[in-house]
């Protein structure tokens, strides 16, 4: 089979092939037999259709189409085969079909093109001694008071009040009725707010737990006491009919109470922990606040290094390529979603993860990007995987994934990858000029707008932790079988 390639732009090839007269003859004659073997023509049998009457019936364009279509996928395969190239997705057909239909003759050579995606050629620069900065995040000793005192609010007894007003810190026991405001200042029948009524409500008087003014304007007053309190509601409130709407509750303070906290000692610290004793809780807590510390500072320093990597690389990515890795980022939002108990299916809308796939698209090329160099610098640097450490991690998640199907072969692949990459991070760590700054010196407008796009699946699914990039566990979904986690398409 005669095949002509020529490189494209984005990582394409063109393949010029054409199709012996035999193969196209033989092609032919077997989608004939195969149609008379299943077409249903009044007045005879299955397979006994004459061949006249067949292409009487069907009509010649039909037939060749079909043959036509095999045709072409088979000899593109065998292309592909015989010129030892490695597609990454199906097909696109250069030559127009309709045309190649009206060329088609059985028995007679045809010529059509084609293009596929092919793996991108990447282009290192200089990457050995980078020069980059990470925020360094210090141990705060302050952490384990606040921990502790964030706990003793938890077990805090609620006392009544009396004697005093309300104020910031209480629990108010309220009735209260929202209505517009708008339509009072108008002289119009005052309109109540769907849903801004209640009966005994527990509300605590603090920063962020209610709406401010209405916080506000609780502080000061009795037991007892009933009160108009004008309300306006912020602008990013959860409802869009009543964000920074003007508001009036009529509230009743029934009863006040204020939280006796516990005393910090050794029962405290049985009650919250497992520890026997206040001081070996406070050790626990230092522990483990420092090597929260270490862990995101090292964190901090594998971004910075990571992001200085892409800006010396150059790479065509095929648009397969980065089809598959938004594809991938949505699955594994949508999987801890699910893994959340939550429908995804009735939150994600169509809309929706259009919106989704186009956010998520410069993350994905970026993580192509760093995945790919990371790969060129592993096979440069002459990098392996050590077996221990493969068969050690390959067990870690086969645990992960109990219970369900694996695809063992690709689960290697994608273990051994993970760990080279890692290995090659590493590398770059250790032949790098890093200078570790306070942490928060490094961000910019720019970088919290990313970290925001970041977190848009988190906030629907109401979680507050981000999804690290570049951790195995999170690729689960493309090493097991049969997954349910699946991302809703738009057509």
């Amino acid at each position: 089979m005669k095949v002509t390639q020529e490189k494209l732009p984005a990582s394409k090839i063109s393949l010029e092939i054409e199709i012996p007269a035999e193969m196209s003859q033989k092609t032919y004659e077997k989608v004939v037999q195969e149609l008379s073997r299943s077409v249903n023509i009044p007045g005879f049998r299955k397979g006994k259709v004459p061949r006249p009457i067949l292409l009487q019936r069907l009509g010649q364009t039909r037939i060749k189409a079909s043959a036509l279509e095999e045709l072409v996928q088979n000899s593109l395969e065998q292309a592909l085969q015989q010129e030892g190239i490695k597609a990454l997705g199906n097909f696109q057909l250069i030559s127009s079909f309709d045309e190649l239909v009206n060329q088609f003759k059985p028995g007679q050579p045809l010529t059509f093109s084609a293009s596929v995606d092919v793996p991108p050629e990447v282009k290192l620069g200089e990457y050995a001694n980078l020069t980059i900065k990470a925020e360094e995040v210090s141990y705060d000793p302050s952490q384990v008071d606040k921990f502790l005192e964030e706990r003793r609010v938890e077990q805090a007894t609620l006392i009544p009040v009396e004697g005093r007003s309300a104020q910031m810190g209480d629990v108010a026991i309220v009735d209260f009725t929202g209505r517009y405001a708008q339509g009072e200042q108008e002289g119009e029948e005052p309109k109540e707010i769907q849903g801004a009524q209640a009966t005994d409500f527990q509300m605590e008087l603090a920063e962020g737990r209610f709406i401010e003014d209405l916080i506000n304007g609780i502080v000061g007053m009795n037991a007892g006491e009933t009160k108009e309190i004008p309300v306006e509601f912020p602008q990013d409130y959860g409802r869009e009919d009543l964000a920074g709407q003007p508001a009036i509750f009529s509230v009743n303070l029934k009863e006040l109470k204020e939280k006796e906290l516990p005393t910090l000692d050794d029962d405290f610290a049985q009650e919250v922990s497992e520890m026997e004793t206040l001081n070996d809780l406070r050790e626990s807590l230092e522990t483990r606040f420092r090597g929260n510390a270490e862990r995101e500072t090292a964190t901090n320093k594998e971004q910075a290094i990571l992001a200085e990597l892409v800006k010396h690389v150059e790479v065509d990515l095929p648009e397969t390529m980065i089809e598959q890795e938004v594809e991938t980022m949505l699955r594994q939002s949508i999987m801890q979603m699910q893994q959340m108990g939550m429908d995804v299916n009735k939150m994600l809308t169509e809309d929706m993860v259009r919106q989704l796939q186009a956010r998520t698209r410069p993350d994905a090329i970026e993580r192509l990007k760093q995945s790919l160099a990371l790969e060129e610098i592993a096979k440069r640097e002459s990098l392996e995987v050590e077996p221990e450490a493969l068969a050690a991690k390959i067990q870690e998640v086969s645990e992960q994934l109990k219970g369900q199907k694996i695809n063992h072969e690709r689960l290697r692949e994608v273990v051994s990858s993970d760990l080279l990459k890692e290995k090659a991070t590493k590398w770059l760590e250790e032949h790098a000029a890093i200078e570790l700054v306070p942490a928060g010196s490094l961000k910019t407008e720019e970088g919290q707008l990313e970290e925001d796009d970041e977190a848009t699946l988190e906030a629907i699914a109401g979680g507050d932790e981000g999804t690290s990039t570049q951790t195995l566990e999170a690729e689960v979904e493309v090493i097991a079988e049969g997954s349910e986690a699946s991302t809703p398409t738009a057509e």
